[in-house]
């Protein structure tokens, strides 16, 4: 279990990682959006969470982590879901509003000279005409 939590770590931060050094900013907001999933399940993992013990004090149980489950890494990381769902939220709003602005998608907000143009659009003149 530990390899399999291991390797979706790193998968999930690579595909993060490889997202955020793209040009377009949605997938910027997508590779942040997995990049804190990579950082839940690495304070999940640290957690050391196990099975079929309380999460809370209860009597006659004897009071050490023997017997119990560690409620803090599962309070942070429903903690850190909501606020990375917040700004999730927040961040496509901005993108839309910032596409709306300048007519692109783009990190920096140009479109690349040398670019050519997706597959089934024309591509436009700077001045507004389209090419054949």
């Amino acid at each position: 279990m530990e390899i399999t939590l291991s390797i979706a770590i790193g998968v999930l931060t690579a595909s993060g990682v490889w997202l955020l050094l793209r040009p377009r900013t949605f997938q910027v907001v997508m590779g942040m959006a997995l990049l804190s999933y990579a950082v839940n399940l690495f304070i999940f993992g640290m957690g050391r969470l196990s099975i079929d013990k309380e999460p809370i004090i209860r009597p006659g149980v004897p009071l050490d982590l023997l017997h119990y489950d560690d409620p803090l890494p599962q309070a942070l990381v429903l903690t850190a879901i909501v606020i990375g769902f917040a700004m999730t939220a927040l961040l496509l709003v901005v993108l839309l509003a910032s596409r709306g602005l300048n007519g692109t998608d783009h990190v920096d907000g140009e479109e690349s000279p040398t670019a050519a143009p997706p597959a089934g659009r024309p591509a436009y003149k700077p001045d507004g005409g389209q090419t054949s």
